[in-house]
């Protein structure tokens, strides 16, 4: 199975350059076995992650990875050098829920915390937010909780610090 999740439109200006993540897809979920993601070179086979994974865990925007560069040109990431301190945190809402099939909804809750995201598709309203180290771990975690226990929402942690953990 080689099938990428959808691509995505590059960050402005041309310095970006596209890390390709391979992993196994999950069992009842999207049937992706990659995932691009924008980075910025920070040597010639490192670079700094510039937006939150829908699909692969145990990688945040900001997070310093390893590549290699296959005969075709993709850089293929190879893992995690340095991890920015960032949690990446994925809501679905609940088509049937409060809240609808709505991404907008979803931002809004959140949006007293300043985190932002981005939407997976208007037909898959995924949102995958980058929460800062600095953020209100503790509120964000309850909010995703409550949204969860009132039927808004579903939700996972696709990378998590220590802090995110004690919040």
């Amino acid at each position: 199975m080689a099938s990428p999740a959808p691509d995505r439109t590059p960050p402005a200006g041309d310095h970006f350059i596209k890390i390709w993540f391979k992993f196994v897809p999950r069992e009842g979920w999207l049937p992706y076995d990659t995932e691009g993601l924008w980075g910025v070179a920070a040597g010639t086979d490192t670079a700094r992650i510039c937006n939150a994974p829908f699909l692969q865990d145990g990688v945040a925007e900001g997070d310093l990875v390893r590549f290699t560069v296959s005969p075709d040109g993709l850089c293929w990431a190879t893992g995690r050098v340095e991890a920015s301190g960032n949690c990446t945190v994925r809501v679905l809402p609940e088509p049937r829920g409060p809240l609808g099939p709505s991404a907008q909804a979803v931002y809004d809750r959140l949006a007293p915390f300043g985190i932002g995201g981005e939407t997976f598709s208007k037909e898959l309203p995924l949102v995958a937010f980058t929460v800062p180290a600095s953020a209100d771990l503790s509120g964000i975690k309850a909010t995703l909780q409550r949204g969860e226990a009132d039927g808004w929402w579903s939700f996972e942690v696709g990378c998590a610090t220590d802090d995110w953990g004690a919040a």
